[in-house]
């Protein structure tokens, strides 16, 4: 196990802690990603799945945002379905479609069969771990995982899905087995992520993708119970812990209850909102709207200006701190000269 590292003097970890930030801490989900050409290059080599298990791609990969944009924090490169992938489940990333499952889940037969997580499965991204927190300096790493309920989507649709039919029924006309299969998710989230803090992840971020599908009384049936139990179980390495979510707006308050100490909030609900949403004591991150980024840079000021005063109000309004962010990932399409831009001006904000 890696000691925790001292960075006293990182806006984000000071943001995501309630304590008075030296500027306005900044990062982007899909940092590291097809926005940026150097990535791209590396890609045009190695698959996705091949590349979240080669340790020394993954350290480059997540690294190169850092070095690019002065971003605040680094995010480690991976895929939520990693530990599904670790766990023996068969499934490949297929480019422009996403996660698919050779054997989808469908039973309660099927959930007995799903295995624990084994660590060595998982030794390559220990080690990009290690090797990213002596490259990082004074840059946090922000380790993650996929929510339960979003990997169980993956795993009972059998890949990304509009409606997540299948799956919404599995919960409603089988809860027994639903439940099940949520707590040997859990299980699997679990350890997926203390194996990233035992070797140095400054804090996480629990990615709850398609919880935005349900309603707030299923989210709180069948949900939030497992998604808890995370939190809880983590709670005492204190790191900062982000809970996210898309179009989860009307369930900032439940996802907030389950013990995330910073929530994300997509675009769609102002940061003022939020906090009223989440209550008092929570930092939240967010929220430009990633197509913000391809409007042209008047756009892009006026919005990040706006994003920062609404953080600034949220904070007046009981919030522990802010830190900016987009409300979804950066899209491929994205010019990288506009963030690095935008990081420039939320610190000099």
């Amino acid at each position: 196990m890696s000691a925790r590292r001292e960075l006293p003097d990182s806006p984000y970890l000071a943001a995501a802690a309630g304590r008075q930030p030296n500027r306005m801490p900044v990062w982007f989900m899909r940092q590291a990603g097809r926005s940026l050409p150097e990535y791209r290059e590396l890609r045009a080599q190695h698959s996705m799945l091949a590349a979240c298990f080669d340790p020394e791609l993954v350290c480059e990969i997540t690294l190169q945002p850092v070095r690019r944009h002065d971003v605040d924090a680094a995010i480690l490169f991976s895929d939520i379905v990693v530990p599904l992938r670790g766990a023996g489940v068969d499934l490949d990333i297929v480019p422009d479609v996403g996660p698919v499952i050779a054997d989808p889940v469908r039973s309660a037969s099927d959930v007995a069969a799903l295995r624990p997580l084994d660590p060595q499965q998982v030794t390559a991204v220990a080690a990009a771990v290690s090797l990213l927190v002596d490259a990082l300096g004074t840059v946090p790493l922000i380790g993650f995982a996929g929510a339960p309920f979003t990997m169980a989507s993956y795993l009972v649709e059998g890949g990304p899905s509009r409606t997540h039919a299948r799956t919404k029924a599995m919960m409603l006309a089988d809860p027994d087995t639903w439940h099940e299969l949520m707590t040997r998710l859990t299980d699997l989230t679990i350890a997926f992520l203390t194996v990233q803090l035992d070797h140095g992840v400054d804090a996480i971020q629990l990615f709850d993708s398609w919880a935005g599908t349900l309603c707030l009384a299923d989210y709180r049936r069948f949900v939030a119970p497992h998604s808890a139990r995370v939190f809880a179980t983590l709670a005492d390495r204190d790191v900062p812990m982000t809970h996210f979510g898309v179009q989860t707006g009307e369930l900032l308050g439940e996802m907030a209850a389950t013990g995330a100490t910073v929530v994300g909030v997509d675009w769609r609900t102002s940061l003022t909102d939020a906090a009223a949403r989440v209550g008092a004591g929570r930092a939240l991150q967010g929220n430009l709207d990633p197509a913000v980024l391809l409007a042209g840079w008047p756009a892009v000021e006026r919005a990040a200006k706006a994003v920062v005063a609404d953080g600034r109000a949220a904070v007046a309004a009981g919030a522990s701190g802010h830190v900016f962010n987009l409300g979804h990932g950066v899209l491929p399409e994205t010019d990288p000269g506009v963030l690095t831009d935008l990081v420039s001006l939320v610190h000099s904000l």
